[in-house]
């Protein structure tokens, strides 16, 4: 800081820039609110058709979003440059205070030249004790001129860094409180990169707590992230993972717990950081991406460890899966990574796990979840905290082939799995939407995909082991809407409700197959059978309380509606009894204890929001008004009921005294199952709303129509499918 700079300085302009910020502020926090409850609410809301039911969409609400980000990054502006500013003027202040101070004692000060000063005496002869008084002088202006050059530094690196985080738009994140808070965590960063960089011997446990405390608290902070990235290097990174794990290999209570912590803190931080588009980010992006093949040894001096360490691919995949990382970012490793994977000739699918494994190989960086070798298994859990990311990736057919069909040859059924169900939900991993997500045509087409992969008579059957099943449960269950517009056919739009934008985009054989074959997995059914329960409840309540969406008898949405839940669990009821369950005890409790856990976990995600990406019922009025969740509470207590039933085991009044779909009992047991619950959905309907619809003519027309598609699920099976005993 400039000592003439400092002690004649007005700070008028700077609190002019504070004032109007502060308005920028109110005016952000306004629009981001008339965004959010008004524009993006009907924009989700809106009966678009074509590209605008995505595109429009889409765009409406990141704008939306833009306006949060922007009033966050506005806010934290202001309050560092208000922040400074006071800081700044306290320090002109006690500046002055000490200059005057050193008048009294007969002292002057002169800046100098570049912006330093002198200290001397300004009478003759000089008073006893000058020299000293002068040194003391010196040393305290000396003092309040490096406060102040902190404060203006770390002042402008945190507005700079701010400034560049975003190329496009503006960046997300914590809003700061004032300099300090910016100021720390950059220079927190700083520290926690030396801790990565120490030689591994001198690096201790406590280090490695101190920067897990650290992330923990800071990783978040788009600042500290991308600083942290940056000052500790990306090979340098890798190269520090790669040294943690091999020393604490084998380690087990609560140091293991510790390191996985670590490892999901890291993996967290390192997320952020890719967010900035800043320069320097740029270019480590580019430079952690380009260590994909490089050879990473913990100790190369030492040759017993043989001479293959972990891939530079495992590496970046084993801190991948935790956060969410930027969609760029992912799309450019995705390239690389899955060329790799797909260069085996042959097959599809088959070699990819020769690719990845050695007999030299040590390493074990995910701590025993697996051995971390196969760095699929970790960019899958990445994919499956993007939705962006994921439909990228799985949009290109020989992509989702050669994933799918790896599965049958490796442990990554699982992330798999779970990154196929963000693809083609939109809802990402682990989070709720509190609103319908409408299907994009693409989505649709990688569902279709999906379906005729797992529909193959050669093969395809085998796709649902691995880990996978609950998985495919999962994504039918949540294309209920789509499924069942493709079992019955065109001209059924108007009762089968959707917000798709393909919701013909299914091929009727493949669904069939898809069904039956995700069905011999015990999760697989359950998520069925939940997914065609809370579809068709939310239908029945909706056409139950506005006739009006129908034009015509108002039988005939019953009876379809009906009909479709019986063909949908006549499907299912007998792939159940092709496994011959009944003739196991085991077999009966693995069944029923996946139908509890999975009613368990729609149950949890239905009281939080709408759907988890495996749920995704909400059907629309065709005005465009959501019948479903939010748009009309539909979603809530009706459907609550039909899941309750399904778990609870409740006395269903006429028909069973026992809970419904109960395994072992046989296909009609299953199929009263389905009528009991389809009028009982219905009727619970009827009463919440008030219908004047006979009682007596809707379960009957629900007989009717649960019997018709049970046995024309039977003829589908024996035309589609070969099956035991056929």
């Amino acid at each position: 800081m400039d000592m003439e700079a400092l002690r004649h300085g007005n700070f008028a302009a700077l609190g002019t820039a504070v004032e109007d910020w502060t308005g920028v502020i109110r005016h952000l926090v306004d629009m981001e609110k008339r965004a959010r409850d008004d524009l993006r609410t009907k924009a989700n809301r809106a009966n678009w058709a074509g590209v605008n039911a995505t595109v429009s969409r889409e765009f409406i609400n990141r704008t939306a979003g833009e306006f949060a980000d922007a009033a966050k990054q506005a806010t934290s502006i202001r309050n560092i440059l208000r922040d400074v500013r006071s800081e700044l003027v306290g320090y002109r202040d006690e500046l002055n205070r000490a200059i005057d101070r050193g008048w009294n004692k007969s002292l002057s000060v002169v800046g100098t030249k570049g912006g330093g000063f002198t200290v001397y005496v300004n009478v003759h002869p000089e008073p006893v004790g000058s020299k000293e008084a002068m040194e003391l002088l010196r040393d305290e202006l000396q003092g309040i001129l490096t406060k102040a050059t902190e404060s203006d530094s770390t002042a402008g690196r945190a507005l700079q860094a701010l400034a560049n985080h975003a190329e496009y738009g503006f960046s997300s994140g914590p809003a700061y409180k004032d300099r300090d808070a910016a100021a720390d965590a950059m220079k927190a960063a700083d520290d926690m990169a030396k801790i990565v960089n120490k030689d591994p011997e001198s690096r201790t446990d406590s280090d490695l707590a101190k920067l897990n405390d650290h992330l923990k608290k800071f990783g978040q902070d788009p600042l500290f992230a991308e600083q942290f990235a940056l000052a500790a290097g990306p090979k340098e990174t890798l190269q520090f993972w790669a040294e943690v794990t091999d020393r604490y290999a084998g380690v087990k209570g609560s140091q293991l717990n510790e390191l996985q912590d670590l490892q999901e803190n890291l993996s967290l931080t390192l997320a952020a950081a890719t967010y900035s588009d800043s320069a320097p980010m740029k270019e480590w992006k580019r430079d952690l991406i380009s260590e994909g093949n490089t050879n990473f040894r913990a100790d190369p001096a030492n040759s017993l460890k043989g001479p293959i360490g972990a891939i530079g691919f495992q590496v970046i995949s084993s801190l991948m899966s935790q956060g969410k990382y930027d969609s760029e970012f992912l799309g450019e490793y995705g390239r690389k990574i899955l060329k790799s994977d797909m260069a085996p000739a042959g097959a599809v699918g088959m070699h990819t796990k020769d690719v990845w494994t050695s007999p030299d190989q040590s390493a074990d960086l995910v701590f025993g979840k697996g051995n971390g070798h196969d760095p699929l298994i970790g960019f899958m859990d990445a994919l499956s905290h993007n939705a962006e990311a994921s439909v990228d990736v799985f949009d290109e057919k020989s992509t989702l082939d050669h994933v799918l069909q790896s599965t049958k040859y490796t442990d990554r059924g699982e992330s798999v799995g779970r990154a196929l169900e963000v693809a083609v939900s939109g809802v990402e991993f682990g989070n709720v939407s509190n609103e319908p997500s409408p299907h994009s045509k693409t989505q649709v087409e990688i569902m279709r995909n999906v379906m005729n992969a797992v529909a193959q008579p050669d093969g395809g059957a085998d796709l649902v082991d691995k880990s996978i099943g609950a998985s495919f449960g999962h994504m039918a269950s949540g294309y209920m809407p789509e499924i069942s517009q493709a079992l019955t056919g065109r001209g059924s739009e108007s009762i089968f409700l959707t917000n798709s934008a393909d919701s013909q985009g299914l091929e009727r054989s493949d669904v069939e197959r898809f069904l039956y074959e995700v069905a011999q997995d015990d999760s697989g059914r359950a998520a069925i059978r939940l997914g065609e329960t809370i579809y068709t409840s939310s239908l029945l309540e909706a056409h139950i309380s506005d006739p009006s969406l129908f034009r015509g008898e108002e039988s005939i949405p019953i009876k379809a509606i009906a009909a479709n839940a019986g063909l949908v669990e006549g499907i299912v009821g007998h792939a159940a009894a092709d496994l011959e369950i009944s003739g196991s005890l085991e077999a009966q409790k693995s069944e029923n204890e996946a139908l509890k856990s999975q009613g368990d976990l729609y149950k949890a995600f239905a009281s939080a929001g709408v759907g988890m990406g495996a749920v995704a019922l909400a059907p629309q009025h065709l005005s465009g008004q959501m019948v479903g969740a939010a748009g009309g509470g539909f979603f809530g207590g009706i459907v609550g009921l039909a899941v309750d039933r399904m778990m609870g085991g409740r006395e269903v009044e006429g028909a069973l005294d026992e809970s419904l779909y109960a395994s072992g009992k046989g296909l009609a047991h299953a199929q009263e199952s389905v009528v009991s619950q389809t009028q009982d959905a219905a009727k619970d309907a009827a009463s919440e709303h008030g219908s004047k619809m006979s009682e007596d003519s809707r379960a009957y027309w629900i007989l009717e129509g649960v019997n018709a598609g049970w046995t024309r699920s039977d003829q589908v099976l024996e035309d589609i499918h070969a099956r035991p005993g056929a």
